[in-house]
C-alpha cells in the first residue's frame, strides 16, 4: 500500500491560508525543505502527469555568444554576434554570452546572498511572503500561474527600477525583513553577521556593513546596463537599430527573482518550474553548475547545460510581440534532482508599465521591400495590461500571446 503522504506536511511555522491565498483562488502553500527532504515520498500535491514528467533528453544547441568583440567596438564581431543571435531568436529564442563584463566577483555574491536567504528559518522567511495579487515577495510551492501541481521550488523576487533608485534593493529587504536584514542587500557574508554578538565583533559587523559592497543591487545595476547592452545586438540583428531597442526600455524596469531547487527524494515524479514562457520581454539567468533548465524546441524538451561564467539569454512575450513573431518565446521549465541543490537568478526586463508595445515599422515592410507590407500579429497593448492578464485570468504558455490578442479584441 503506498504510503504516500496526500498534503503537505506540518510545518512549525504558521501561514494564514486565507491570506496566502492567490487571487486566482489557489492556495500559495508553505514549502519547508527541512520538513519535507525528511519524507521517503513526495507528497501527492507535487507530483506531475505523466505525459509532463521529466526525462532525459537531448542537448539544445544553443550559441554561445562571445560579447567581447561588440562591447570593444569591433565591427565584423559585432556583426559576427548579431548574425548567431539572429538565428537562435528566430528559432528557439535561447542563447548564451560569455565576456559579457558583469564582474565575477558580483555574479558569486548575488547566488550565495540568495542561498543565504533561502537558508533562513521559514518564519522569517515567510516574513517577505508575496501577497495576493503581488509579484514580489517570498513564496514557497505555488500552483497559481503554471499549472494545478505544485512545483519543488521557493522564490524571493523583488522590483527593480531604472529610475536611479539605487538603494531600490535594498530598501525592499529591509521594508520586508527588517532593518536588521539591511546587510543582505549590501553583503554576502551578512548571515554570519548576525551570529555574532559581543561588542567587538558588532562592531566589526557595523564597520563591514559600511564598506562593503551592495550585493544585490550591484548585481541588478549590471544585468540592466547588460540587458541595454543585449538590446542593441537585437536591434542590429533585426535591422531597425542600434539604439532602437535600448531607448524602448532605458527607462524601463526589471523583476528579479531567486530561485531555490532543494534536493528531492523523487524527481522523477515532479518538476522544479512548469513548462512556461515569460510574459516579459527578456529574461538574463544567472545559475549555478547543476543543471535542470529545459527548453521546449523543435517538438521535444532539449536540455541546456551550465557553462561556467556564461549568462542565459533569453526571448520573452513582450519582445516576440516587438518583433511581430519574428522572434520566439519559447516554452521552458525546470528539473530538480535527488543529490543538489539548485540554485538561479532570474532578471526579467520589462518596459514601462504604460509604453505601447509594437513593432518597429521596419519589421511591417513585405520582405521585397515593397508591397501591402507584413500582417500585424499583435494589436498595440502595455505591459501592465499583459501583466495583469497574466496574473489574473491565464497562465504563462505558448498561447499566451495568441489568447492575450483573442481578449483585447
Amino acid at each position: 500500500m503506498d504510503s504516500r503522504p496526500t498534503s503537505l506536511p506540518p510545518s512549525p511555522a504558521t501561514l494564514d491560508l486565507d491570506e496566502g491565498k492567490s487571487h486566482s483562488g489557489n492556495i500559495v502553500v508553505v514549502f519547508d525543505p527541512s520538513v519535507l527532504q525528511k519524507q521517503p515520498k513526495i507528497p501527492e500535491a507535487f507530483i506531475w502527469p505523466r505525459c509532463e514528467r521529466p526525462h532525459r533528453p537531448e542537448e539544445l544547441e544553443v550559441p554561445v555568444v562571445d560579447l567581447k568583440g561588440f562591447l570593444e567596438g569591433d565591427a565584423a564581431s559585432t556583426s559576427r554576434t548579431a548574425a548567431a543571435i539572429r538565428g537562435a531568436c528566430a528559432s528557439h529564442g535561447f542563447f548564451q554570452v560569455m565576456n559579457h563584463k558583469v564582474d565575477a566577483a558580483a555574479l558569486h555574491d548575488a547566488l550565495r546572498v540568495a542561498e543565504e536567504f533561502f537558508e533562513l528559518p521559514l518564519s522569517t522567511k515567510l516574513r517577505a511572503r508575496r501577497r495576493p495579487g503581488s509579484t514580489w515577495g517570498y513564496v514557497g510551492a505555488h500552483a497559481d500561474r503554471f499549472a494545478s501541481m505544485l512545483p519543488w521550488k521557493e522564490t524571493l523576487s523583488f522590483a527593480y527600477d531604472y529610475s536611479g533608485n539605487r538603494d531600490g534593493v535594498v530598501d525592499y529587504i529591509t521594508s520586508k525583513l527588517g532593518e536588521e536584514f539591511r546587510p543582505m542587500g549590501y553583503h554576502a557574508r551578512y548571515l554570519t553577521a548576525l551570529l555574532i554578538v559581543s561588542t567587538e565583533s558588532c562592531m566589526t559587523t557595523c564597520d563591514r556593513v559600511e564598506t562593503c559592497r551592495r550585493v544585490h543591487q550591484r548585481y541588478c545595476t549590471a544585468m540592466k546596463e547588460l540587458s541595454l547592452s543585449i538590446m542593441e545586438l537585437l536591434g542590429i540583428s533585426l535591422g531597425v537599430g542600434r539604439d532602437y531597442y535600448r531607448e524602448f526600455f532605458e527607462d524601463g524596469s526589471s523583476i528579479m527573482r531567486c530561485n531555490n531547487y532543494p534536493p528531492c527524494q523523487e524527481p522523477e515524479l515532479t518538476l522544479g518550474t512548469g513548462p512556461h514562457s515569460d510574459p516579459t520581454a527578456l529574461t538574463i539567468l544567472h545559475q549555478d553548475q547543476v543543471a535542470g533548465l529545459q527548453v521546449f524546441a523543435e517538438g521535444n524538451w532539449r536540455s541546456v547545460s551550465p557553462i561556467a561564467g556564461a549568462l542565459v539569454i533569453n526571448i520573452g512575450d513582450i519582445f516576440m510581440a516587438l518583433t511581430n513573431g519574428r522572434y520566439k518565446s519559447c516554452l521552458h521549465r525546470a528539473l530538480v534532482n535527488r543529490d543538489r541543490k539548485r540554485r538561479s537568478l532570474a532578471f526579467f526586463v520589462c518596459p514601462q508599465a504604460d509604453k505601447v508595445v509594437r513593432p518597429a515599422k521596419e519589421l511591417l515592410v513585405g520582405h521585397d521591400g515593397g508591397g501591402g507590407g507584413v500582417p500585424r500579429n499583435y494589436p498595440d497593448f502595455t505591459w501592465a495590461e499583459l501583466l495583469e492578464f497574466t496574473q489574473s485570468y491565464y497562465r504563462t504558455d505558448a498561447s499566451t500571446l495568441q489568447n492575450f490578442t483573442h481578449r483585447l479584441c
